[in-house]
């Protein structure tokens, strides 16, 4: 072999080299360890928007429509009487329907009347109010309680909390697995929101068994604990691994 075909090889596993070594430390550099972190905070809810329907039964669909109208608006004016402003409740649609009950006697359904239903909505601020609302909507013409939903007037600040937790949960879960593999903890690669959730507690009584009262008369405001409302978020982490003689 000549000389310059040796001079030749040479440069070529010279230069084989040169490249193989930055590429295996590049591999190693992209080593990483990807986990998931969760966090939950609670907070007591400041909000409620009670759901009550108003059904009202008559011969005519007309009569039972008329009759409607008017126990919605002394339940709406029983709802003003505690300062809630007009802005804060509302009417939704009515629904008017023929009432049918089963004759034995001739063996077929009849129909018997009409039933008018309509759902009314109050978002209520002020949650020391809400026993005596409801007390005092049933007493005015609603005769169904459908669902109190406690809610949170600012919500960012629990989010926000909800994902530092969930990212400090995040990033020890990833310092206990690249410790125990003989690794460290690099620098973050990408993070990930994956989920994030109200849970919302309901009251331990519903419908119209909510607005029963004491011996004394009274509401009974333990009926209507609203509970904690817990906030949770979840993350997906990458984070880079330094191993060997990066460490």
């Amino acid at each position: 072999m000549s000389c310059h075909v040796r001079s030749f090889w040479l440069v070529v596993f010279a230069a084989f080299f040169a490249v193989a070594g930055p590429v295996a430390a590049q591999d190693d550099d992209r080593s990483t360890v990807s986990v998931s972190g969760e966090g939950t905070v609670t907070a007591q809810p400041d909000q409620a928007v009670v759901r009550f329907g108003v059904v009202t039964r008559a011969a005519t669909a007309e009569q039972a429509r008329s009759q409607n109208a008017s126990s919605a608006k002394d339940a709406l004016n029983a709802v003003r009487a505690l300062d809630v402003p007009d802005e804060k409740m509302r009417m939704e649609r009515l629904r008017l329907q023929p009432r049918y009950e089963y004759n034995d006697e001739k063996n077929q359904r009849e129909r018997v009347g009409y039933e008018a239903t309509r759902q009314v909505v109050v978002e209520l601020d002020r949650l020391e109010l809400l026993p005596q609302l409801v007390a005092d909507i049933v007493n005015s013409g609603a005769n169904r309680v459908d669902n109190i939903d406690y809610q949170l007037s600012d919500r960012t600040q629990f989010r926000n909390e909800a994902l530092r937790e969930a990212a400090r949960a995040a990033r020890e879960k990833a310092r206990l697995l690249s410790e125990t593999l003989d690794a460290r903890l690099g620098a973050v690669r990408t993070i990930n929101e994956q989920s994030f959730d109200f849970v919302r507690p309901q009251p331990r009584v519903a419908r119209m068994e909510m607005a029963k009262t004491t011996s004394t008369g009274q509401e009974e405001p333990e009926a209507y604990a609203a509970g904690e409302i817990e906030v949770s978020a979840q993350v997906q982490v990458t984070f880079g691994l330094l191993t060997g003689s990066d460490r």
